[in-house]
């Protein structure tokens, strides 16, 4: 496909094209652009025409992309990016871009994405104050417990905003000592580490070629099971994107990318209107995008 330039494209068939490919349906789309589903699939079809390529195949599972809209991907979010940069600047021009802003967040996220870019947007809006609770629990979107999440997961509710920002590239890992004394083929030598979640036990991962070794041990952050695996208590399955700089740590199988795996930005349907969480989480956005390759890496 011939290199679209970014400035020839218009803003509206980019978002529903970006909007149609994160949604997943046409009725994803169009509920998150506040549109009906027929819409979208008209706008879509009227955006083929004008591109003179196919950009989905129409399938009874729904729309897939096709080589032509693959390709676009990457033009369609350098416009996105660029309006959005523009939108903020214009926005932090209102005086009324101030408030308190709530954001619940994973360690890793937070401290390996989000705070070394924070300090640039409070520079960008003074008079805003960012309120970070690092948990993996639900906090309530609806009761204002937090104005914004992002979570590690599957795709979550219907009744939020849900944005998927990056997938995860994940493989297993322990330290050099537990490899050179653990027959790693061994149920009776060698174990596993695994993350519990609080609110529906422990995680098992079927596709790992270890998945015959007993669990011995489970932790509910990836930080804890990184700081297990160091300490010699087993086998882990963690993001490559964080153990692969980890000196104690040898990776033993490939990069792989699992199902439940995604980073989720999420908000409530009530803060539309709200200046500073839009534009914030634009910023968490392109914090995330900075990095996307690293995150998803299977290399």
């Amino acid at each position: 496909m011939a290199r679209i330039e970014v400035q020839n494209m218009d803003w509206n068939d980019v978002q529903i094209f970006l909007a149609l490919i994160r949604a997943g349906s046409v009725r994803g789309a169009g509920k998150e652009l506040s549109i009906s589903h027929a819409t979208v699939a008209r706008r879509i079809e009227a955006f083929e025409k004008r591109l003179g390529v196919s950009l989905f195949n129409r399938l009874n599972t729904g729309y897939e992309l096709t080589k032509a809209g693959e390709d676009l991907i990457g033009a369609a979010e350098n416009v996105e990016s660029e309006l959005h940069s523009i939108q903020r600047k214009l926005v932090g021009q209102d005086k009324k871009l101030a408030g308190t802003i709530r954001v619940t967040a994973t360690e890793l996220i937070s401290s390996h994405f989000l705070i070394p870019e924070l300090a640039n947007f409070m520079a960008m809006y003074p008079h805003t104050k960012v309120e970070m609770i690092e948990t993996y629990l639900t906090l309530d979107l609806t009761r204002r417990e937090a104005d914004i999440a992002l979570r590690i997961g599957r795709k979550p509710p219907d009744n939020l905003i849900a944005r998927s920002l990056a997938a995860i590239s994940v493989a297993e890992y322990a330290s050099k000592s537990y490899v050179e004394s653990h027959d790693m083929d061994d149920p009776m030598s060698a174990s596993l580490i695994s993350r519990v979640d609080m609110e529906s036990g422990p995680i098992n991962y079927n596709n790992s070629q270890f998945k015959k070794l007993p669990i011995r041990g489970s932790f509910s952050t990836f930080r804890l099971q990184i700081e297990a695996a160091k300490h010699h208590v087993g086998i882990a399955t963690l993001p490559c994107f964080v153990a692969d700089k980890e000196a104690d740590l040898v990776r033993l199988s490939d990069k792989r990318l699992v199902e439940g795996h995604q980073i989720w930005l999420l908000r409530h349907p009530d803060t539309r209107a709200t200046s500073r969480l839009r534009v914030f989480s634009e910023f968490i956005v392109e914090a995330i995008n900075k990095h996307k390759h690293e995150l998803e890496s299977i290399e």
